[in-house]
C-alpha cells in the first residue's frame, strides 16, 4: 500500500465509531499491554520504534512488529495537529459503554470509582486516569461536556484508559456504592476510611462540587490544607484520596 493509500485508509478509520487517537509511544504501549483494540500504528522510523520497544517494553514488541507501518514524518504531520516527539501514533477503538458500565457497576467491586464532576481541563483528566490505573481503581467517571476519551486526555493518561474503565455519565447514572464527596466542609480524611466499593467524587478547583452532588453524598470528606491556600490541583486531590484508600487496606 502506497503512502497516499495509507493516508486515505487512516482518514477513513479515524471516522469509524469509537475510534480514538493514541499519541506517542507510551500511549500505544499501554493500549497494547492492557489488551486495547489497536488497529493502526504509524511511525516515522519503524526500526527505531521496535528498538525503543525492545528496550522499554519487550512485551509489546510482537504486536508492534505486526502493526507498525512507516511513513515519512512530513506525511505523519498532516494526520495529527501535533506529532508526538517519539514520532508514533495509532488508532484504537474505545470499549463500549456497556462494557465499561459492567465493570463500573460490578457487584463485587474491590476498588473505588473516581468521579470527576464537570471537569474542565483535558490534561488534568488524563492525569487522574493515569493515577486511577496506577492505584488499581475500578475506573473513572466524568460528568459534563468534556469527553474523557479526547486525544489530549489520552495523551495525558499515556494510554492508560485501557487499564481501567473510563466513561462519561450523568449524576443520575452513577454506579451504586457509598458516595464520598471531597469538600472543605466535610470530615477530616484522617478520621475515616474509604470502603472498597466507594465512589470518590471531586469537583473543580474553582467551584468545588455542586449542591446536587453534596446532597447525594453519604459522607463529605475534607483534606487538611494550609490556611490561605485556595485549593489543591485536581489530580493531586485524587492522588491523596486513592492513597488514603490504599493505606487503609494494610
Amino acid at each position: 500500500m502506497g503512502d497516499e493509500e495509507l493516508v486515505r485508509a487512516w482518514r477513513a478509520a479515524e471516522r469509524e465509531p469509537g475510534a480514538v487517537l493514541l499519541d506517542g509511544f507510551h500511549a500505544v504501549k499501554h493500549a497494547l499491554r492492557f489488551e486495547g483494540d489497536v488497529r493502526w500504528v504509524l511511525t516515522s522510523d519503524r526500526g527505531a520504534l521496535l528498538a525503543l520497544a525492545a528496550e522499554l517494553a519487550g512485551d509489546v514488541v510482537p504486536a508492534l512488529e505486526g502493526l507498525a507501518v512507516e511513513l515519512p514524518e512530513a506525511v505523519l504531520r498532516t494526520l495529527v495537529p501535533r506529532l508526538h516527539p517519539t514520532g508514533v501514533m495509532a488508532l484504537g477503538v474505545r470499549p463500549s459503554v456497556g462494557a465499561n458500565l459492567a465493570v463500573l457497576g460490578g457487584r463485587a467491586r474491590r476498588a473505588p470509582v473516581v468521579v470527576l464532576e464537570n471537569p474542565r481541563n483535558l490534561g488534568n483528566v488524563g492525569a487522574v486516569i493515569r493515577l486511577a490505573a496506577g492505584f488499581g481503581a475500578t475506573g473513572v467517571v466524568t460528568t459534563g461536556d468534556l469527553d474523557p476519551w479526547h486525544p489530549n486526555v489520552l495523551r495525558g493518561s499515556a494510554g492508560l484508559h485501557f487499564a481501567t474503565a473510563v466513561e462519561r455519565l450523568s449524576l443520575s447514572e452513577l454506579p451504586s456504592g457509598p458516595l464520598y464527596v471531597l469538600d472543605p466542609e466535610g470530615t477530616d480524611i484522617r478520621d475515616l476510611a474509604f470502603p472498597d466499593d466507594a465512589l470518590l467524587a471531586f469537583g473543580t478547583e474553582r467551584h468545588g462540587v455542586s449542591a446536587e452532588l453534596k446532597a447525594r453524598a453519604d459522607r463529605l470528606v475534607a483534606v487538611p490544607m494550609q490556611s490561605g491556600v485556595s485549593s489543591f490541583n485536581l489530580a493531586t486531590s485524587v492522588a491523596m484520596g486513592l492513597f488514603h484508600w490504599m493505606s487503609g487496606k494494610r
